[in-house]
């Protein structure tokens, strides 16, 4: 071979070498065992979001330009206390009150090199493009597209300040515990909050000398990612443990609020009918609601899914079921499904993330942690307010009352509509996708027959012997275009 691919390490030391996007990009893609193999997943997740503190000179010109008066801090420490792709975090003092903060700072020309790397990844996708099968390139655009609107968003200090205020003020009720701003210090290369003490939850020694419960630890965190995925749809876009601390107290910790997404509605619906199918081993609505969230389309082989599922739920029931055991699944899974037009919308990801965060949290505390088996009671307890089910039945039957009459008002607007000839349906992005697709490949069919058939005539009309055999060749070449097979 002219051409080797990189090893696993050697790759690793690649991304490294690029900068801040393809850092944040590598740790994304980590979770992707569609696009990865085992060995590379494994090198993947071991990528942190560390790089070497900035210089004292360009530290000292990115404060300048944030602290145009630099007297608002009674100390501040030169040393960062962590030191990231995007920013790094200094320990401060305010003058005028005293209390201590967290200051992050944007590393200097940082917002000009992250849009310098969208432009070079979507070009190299551009050229790249013939090479991927279709339910692959779209995978790699969704997770471009994707990820090019949220690290945009987590190099802007301000966008930061933004999501961190209003995820304070969504899950207020929470019991999670938020970093305070201090938005009349703030700028667009500089944050300034409240700074929070406490133990890394993948800390095993330092949670274990706090006077906590890790299973409390354990059903707090998992109750708010359900929160966040299932009922709000507003959530924390990068969960890995060095964004959470364990306070002496035993309070949950959030930090980083850099990368926060949205989940559309019909989105968490789908991944709510997921849920219940899993624990409930509903093999058909587990297919139905994974076609609604775009994973497979109608051109999908549903007999052979129904079989996956059914075993993956055996494995599910096993009570030795360990971390190695559930890789071998997921990637058994992926070999099945290797023949079957599939995607996995960056939604999916998302939540394949906080599942990995949870199971390695998990794993390092229990053993034969099982970051299904374990989960889904606390997710089941959850559904019927996740799908708006959790009044009592006199309020229930109160709300559908006042329901019925915009339930008569829509229903006759339909049947209006449907007379007219008006009646818009709306059809779920996967299928559309998949029927435009179908359709592109129809006419494009249609269109080298007329081609070819146009030749035919033409060369016919000539009336030489060297055009009879040109016109012969075109309708030839008319039936085998007809003839091909569907692709």
């Amino acid at each position: 071979m002219l051409w080797k691919p990189l090893g696993p390490e050697a790759l690793l030391e690649n991304i490294r070498s690029l900068g801040a996007s393809f850092l944040k990009l590598a740790q994304v893609l980590a979770t992707r065992a569609d696009f990865f193999d085992q060995d590379y997943l494994q090198a993947l997740r071991q990528l942190h979001d560390k790089m070497p503190a900035m210089t004292d000179k360009n530290r000292q010109r990115v404060f300048r330009r944030a602290f145009p008066h630099p007297e608002v801090f009674a100390s501040f420490d030169e040393l960062p206390i962590a030191s990231a792709s995007i920013g790094q975090v200094h320990k401060a003092q305010l003058k005028q009150t005293g209390e201590v903060v967290a200051v992050k700072l944007l590393r200097e020309n940082i917002q000009f090199k992250v849009r310098i790397d969208i432009l070079l990844l979507n070009l190299f996708l551009r050229i790249l493009r013939p090479l991927f099968t279709d339910q692959t390139r779209h995978s790699i655009e969704s997770v471009l597209q994707a990820f090019s609107r949220v690290i945009l968003q987590e190099v802007s200090m301000l966008q930061e300040l933004a999501n961190l205020e209003h995820f304070s003020q969504v899950y207020a009720e929470s019991g999670i515990r938020f970093p305070q701003p201090y938005p009349q210090y703030c700028s667009d290369t500089a944050l300034v909050m409240s700074f929070e003490e406490g133990a890394r939850f993948d800390d095993v020694e330092a949670v274990s000398r706090l006077d906590v419960s890790f299973d409390e630890l354990m059903q707090r965190l998992v109750l708010f990612y359900t929160e966040q995925m299932l009922v709000k749809g507003y959530f924390h876009a990068d969960p890995h443990p060095g964004n959470l601390l364990v306070s002496p107290t035993g309070e949950l910790i959030l930090l980083d609020f850099g990368m926060v997404s949205r989940i559309p509605q019909q989105m968490r619906q789908a991944m709510i009918y997921a849920v219940k199918a899993a624990y409930e081993r509903d093999f058909e609505l587990l297919v139905s609601a994974t076609r609604k969230m775009g994973v497979f389309t109608e051109d999908s082989d549903f007999g052979a899914l129904n079989s996956v599922a059914e075993s993956l739920f055996e494995v599910f029931d096993s009570d030795h079921l360990d971390a190695s055991s559930m890789q071998e699944l997921a990637f058994g899974i992926l070999d099945v499904l290797h023949d079957q037009p599939f995607k996995l919308p960056q939604d999916v990801i998302y939540v394949m993330r906080v599942s990995s965060l949870v199971e390695g949290l998990g794993t390092q505390y229990i053993e034969n942690f099982n970051g299904i088996k374990d989960i889904l009671p606390i997710l089941k307890e959850n559904l019927p307010r996740a799908l708006g089910e959790d009044r009592l039945p006199l309020d229930k039957l109160k709300y559908e009352l006042l329901q019925l009459p915009m339930t008569a008002i829509k229903a006759r607007k339909v049947i209006e509509l449907a007379e007219q000839g008006d009646l818009v349906v709306r059809m779920a992005t996967a299928d559309r996708e998949y029927l435009l697709e179908r359709l592109g490949k129809y006419l494009r069919k249609l269109g080298w027959l007329l081609f070819f058939l146009a030749l035919a005539f033409y060369f016919q009309k000539l009336h030489q012997q060297w055009a009879d055999y040109l016109s012969a060749g075109c309708l030839l070449l008319s039936a085998l275009t007809l003839l091909r097979k569907k692709t």
